[in-house]
């Protein structure tokens, strides 16, 4: 084995890179008085919902920058946002960083395929993380959504799929995973016990009143979310914004993209007799992380951590030896993806053609698409069965 193979497969570096990345970037922030604004309006996000105030719209507290999330998300921030600032920010960060790390981490692969995944999303999470977003999270919420369905504990993958519907939306794509529990009615279940849970949890630090009327406003927010999202340079960062914006077809409906899209995602359920192989369950996971970012216009660039992580597991969870075309989409992905958005990236490219173009969302479209043409075609071993506890890290 390689020096350079032993360090990627080092467990004590990549550690280190995986989360000192995150931590030098929130930290710089701190020291040089530049928190992003993102963690202001969290934040306030928090002390609005207390005085019951409405919480979408411009606020003074965070400028410009608007809060587009769901009441729970007020209590996800409670700890954080009663903290002083600088050391509120740091602990998010890393809490964020830290709910990714156990979800990887509890994923049915080998160590080293675990360790070489978080290698591969350490530079993506410090572009998250450099904003201070939620987006690791949300990420972490859907791993974890299937790690407990496979692992037949649907009351935790229930929980799981409520809590980043309801702070984000991005959680639903957990449903994706429902043909896999053992037991659909219990799961049903736990979804509706947990929804009416997570419905009610936020008035006790509000109202009754309050809260059904900010999840009204909340729908209007992101209505108007989405239709604005079309002209912003730094979002819509997907498969609509790649033609809109290279084809300048800028009348593009997303519906006319996302249907397709969903057709294709749903090959996946017609190979029935894979349900239960774990390659075939897992390609079903990396793609659920793609499709979520790449067909959705609200997709800015800290939102790619949760794509690039579906990236990383398509990676380790391919035959080899790997073809010369998926060594390829995967340097693609790392080259334009991850690293676009650094000071690593040559300025005039990043400023002429991938931020104007979405390039960004480029390799993760290639790579959905390569995922979509293996679940139709790759062939499996019917007779190794996976086991429903996950690897002992």
């Amino acid at each position: 084995m390689s020096k350079l193979s032993k360090l990627t497969t080092n467990k004590t570096f990549v550690l280190i890179l995986y989360f000192g990345l995150s931590l030098f970037a929130v930290v710089k922030s701190v020291i040089l008085h530049h928190i992003h604004n993102n963690y202001f309006v969290y934040k306030y996000g928090f002390f609005n919902t207390i005085h019951q105030l409405n919480v979408f719209g411009p606020q003074p507290q965070h400028y410009s920058d608007l809060y587009h999330y769901g009441p729970v998300f007020a209590l996800v921030m409670a700890p954080f946002a009663l903290l002083p600032d600088g050391l509120g920010v740091i602990l998010w960060v890393m809490f964020n960083a830290w709910a990714l790390y156990i979800a990887i981490k509890l994923l049915p692969l080998k160590e080293n395929q675990c360790i070489i995944i978080l290698l591969i999303c350490a530079h993506e999470l410090m572009t998250s993380s450099s904003n201070v977003e939620i987006n690791p999270l949300i990420g972490a919420l859907i791993i974890l959504s299937f790690v407990f369905i496979r692992d037949k504990k649907d009351i935790w993958a229930a929980l799981m799929i409520c809590i980043g519907t309801f702070i984000k939306l991005y959680g639903i794509v957990g449903l994706a995973f429902f043909f896999l529990s053992k037991d659909k009615l219990k799961f049903i279940g736990w979804m509706l016990f947990w929804s009416v849970v997570l419905f009610v949890l936020p008035m006790f630090i509000s109202s009754p009143s309050y809260i059904i009327r900010t999840y009204h406003d909340w729908y209007g927010d992101l209505v108007m979310k989405n239709q604005n999202n079309q002209g912003l340079s730094l979002q819509d960062i997907s498969a609509m914004g790649l033609i809109r914006n290279i084809f300048n077809y800028r009348h593009l409906s997303n519906i006319t993209v996302i249907i397709p899209g969903l057709l294709l995602f749903g090959l996946w359920y017609v190979r029935v007799k894979y349900y239960d192989i774990l390659p075939y369950q897992l390609l079903l996971l990396a793609s659920t992380l793609i499709f979520a970012i790449i067909f959705s216009s609200s997709s800015e660039s800290p939102t790619y951590i949760i794509a690039f992580a579906g990236v990383a597991i398509w990676f380790m969870n391919l035959e080899r030896p790997v073809t010369a075309l998926e060594v390829c989409l995967f340097v693609f992905a790392l080259i334009i993806t991850s690293l676009s958005p650094s000071d690593l990236f040559p300025r005039y490219i990043k400023m002429h053609y991938v931020v104007p173009y979405k390039l960004k969302a480029l390799p993760c479209v290639l790579i959905w698409l390569k995922i979509v043409y293996e679940t139709v075609t790759r062939k499996f071993n019917t007779e190794r069965k996976l086991s429903v506890t996950p690897t002992a890290h």
